[in-house]
């Protein structure tokens, strides 16, 4: 039990990205594509792991956040400011234009629990997760929150797991789904699981959380293994998902809520209660990690020095906290400003890919702890993809509007 509670910053990452967006878009993978699109997944994870370690590298080595690496690169004003306004746009904007999703999903799970049928009920609902996350946060205790997260990760892991099994799938047919196919039908997809799974945030975040617990370069071995043993976790995850999505034949599926209606003929009415569990800690979890990454962005950026307990600090994931239960509560969709958050983001991600393999390269700030020729090999391979997942992201948006 002691061992298990040693792994840290990399569940964080694992609670970040696998939230209701990630579960809407493998059920949909699997209602639509079967098994077919599980190696999809495995390339994301590898993408994920690949970028995530980099940034905890960073992150030990340096002790310091991303942003304020980044910051400390460019000397020019007019470059280093435009670059803060890209990362403050992209992850404080936009994440306080997603942290809504994050709430709602979890709303969605809870009444499902619950069985609440009272009009209206979402309201409250919105504002008792609120409350959570806020109690999690406002402790501003590391260990608290890491353990906190290490268990809603572990209970959203067993729900979609189980809810996998016991859909009893062909396992000939799921292993034919690592064979890499691609289709003008299944290309949307595809990007979507990538996209879905490396998230620009998620590097922020994991880059500033590992000098909460490992100081010394001597740790290294350890951020690396807990980064990839959580990120592994989440991508099983997403695969469950996935296997559980294919078991639906005939049902319209839009979202995991009609996920487990589709799944009720399968193994009963307790499908919804399970698969409910499981949405509603991806909810939480995403809902706690958004904020806290804004935070960190901000501080960063910003240059303070105080961390969790700060006031500076707290006013940002309270302010990020505060529009997510507003708008899920009310029902509001901000569309203006998620668009720009998602033109943000789409700028960003090769942005920051591309800084994240410069900076793996220099001496003069990781020593001996730089990136080999193989990393590299690597890391450029996953610049593509993210180069390409960025523009399209980009593009999407310009075609809906």
């Amino acid at each position: 039990m002691k061992k298990f509670f040693n792994i840290g910053p990399g569940t964080w990452v694992t609670a970040a990205f696998i939230g209701p967006g990630t579960v809407t878009v493998c059920t949909l993978a699997g209602v639509q594509f079967g098994f077919s699109l599980l190696w999809a997944l495995v390339l994301s994870i590898v993408a994920c792991v690949i970028l995530q370690e980099m940034a905890a590298r960073l992150g030990v080595v340096t002790q310091k956040g991303l942003s304020e690496v980044l910051k400390s690169q460019f000397d020019n004003k007019i470059v280093r400011g435009a670059l803060i306004t890209l990362i403050l746009s992209a992850i404080f904007i936009g994440n306080a234009a997603y942290e809504a999703g994050n709430i709602s999903g979890g709303v969605l799970g809870l009444s499902t629990i619950l069985e609440s049928s009272i009009e209206g009920s979402e309201k409250y609902l919105s504002i008792v997760i609120g409350v959570i996350a806020f109690i999690l946060l406002y402790i501003g205790n590391y260990k608290v929150l890491e353990r906190s997260l290490i268990v809603l990760v572990l209970l959203m892991s067993v729900a979609f797991i189980v809810t996998a099994i016991v859909t009893k799938p062909d396992i000939s047919m799921i292993f034919k789904g690592f064979v890499p196919n691609f289709s003008s039908d299944n290309v949307l997809t595809i990007v979507g699981l990538i996209g879905t799974t490396v998230v620009p945030y998620n590097l922020f975040l994991h880059a500033s959380i590992v000098s909460e617990k490992w100081k010394s370069t001597e740790d290294l071995p350890e951020a690396k293994k807990d980064t990839v043993v959580a990120i592994v976790l989440g991508g099983l995850v997403s695969m469950a998902i996935i296997i559980a999505g294919a078991a639906i034949q005939e049902a319209e599926v839009n979202n995991a809520a009609d996920l487990a209606k589709g799944l009720e003929p399968v193994f009963g009415s307790m499908a919804k209660y399970v698969l409910s569990i499981g949405l509603f800690a991806a909810g939480i979890t995403s809902a706690i990690t958004a904020p806290l990454a804004a935070a960190y962005v901000v501080k960063g950026c910003m240059g303070w020095q105080k961390g969790l307990k700060s006031k500076s600090f707290r006013a940002v994931w309270m302010f990020i906290l505060f529009l997510g239960v507003l708008f899920s509560s009310l029902g509001i969709k901000s569309i203006v400003i998620i668009r720009f958050a998602q033109i943000a983001n789409g700028l960003l991600l090769p942005v920051i890919a591309i800084f994240l393999l410069w900076v793996m390269n220099q001496q003069k700030i990781l020593g001996k702890y730089t990136n080999s020729w193989k990393q590299n090999l690597i890391g450029f391979f996953i610049l593509v993809i993210t180069c390409f997942l960025g523009f399209r992201g980009i593009w999407k948006v310009i075609e809906s509007m």
